[in-house]
């Protein structure tokens, strides 16, 4: 995969950002959600895959309530490395704005195949627009699909949907992204600082 867009998009001489590279040995793949705040609070959810972290920015965050179906919008490769970025984003920088880390774990194909490994299941997946997978995180736990809307219309073609399947993490409750983050979270400093 190239990360040529993101190192477009990206000025490492003023940001703290990886420059990264495609992650070439095998380990359990990992995913990690971002929060941030830039012109727009929101999430960033990043699926390890092909040595790079596949992501989509998701603005409500993600819900453990099978009923949310969370708007995703695919954005561009970012570093295998970006899973450990925390910190300010310095103005005047493409996405300029505070990152931290909500959530991160592991995680593999929701369905086995003793003929293809998890990655090759998820690149099936993805390249078919239903990527179905089991996160183990800290917050996020348990079954959840990504599912690529089509359209007809000329529209965008990177809109998704993130979907949690019903399973024993689940929840019926109303799920607020928000109230899972903590109360002195560097975010909510800042937010709390200018009065929101």
């Amino acid at each position: 995969m190239s990360l040529s867009l993101y190192k477009k998009k990206r000025n490492f001489k003023e940001t703290a950002e990886p420059a990264g590279k495609v992650k070439t040995q095998k380990s359990k793949l990992i995913f990690v959600v971002q929060r941030h705040k830039a012109s727009h609070l929101h999430y960033d959810f990043r699926l390890e895959l092909n040595g790079v972290l596949k992501s989509w920015a998701i603005p409500k965050g993600p819900s453990l309530n099978p009923e949310d179906k969370r708007l995703a919008m695919m954005v561009e490769d970012h570093p295998y490395d970006y899973k450990d970025f925390k910190g300010v984003i310095p103005e005047g920088n493409y996405g300029a704005g505070i990152v931290e880390i909500w959530d991160k774990g592991t995680y593999g194909a929701l369905t086995k195949d003793k003929n293809a490994d998890d990655e090759k299941l998820l690149k099936t997946g993805l390249k078919a627009g239903n990527l179905k997978f089991v996160l183990k995180g800290k917050k996020l736990k348990g079954e959840f699909a990504l599912v690529k809307i089509k359209n007809n219309y000329g529209e965008k073609d990177n809109v998704w949907l993130l979907i949690k399947h019903r399973d024993e993490f689940a929840t019926n409750e109303k799920y607020d992204s928000e109230k899972e983050t903590p109360v002195n979270s560097p975010i909510n400093k800042s937010l709390a600082g200018r009065g929101k």
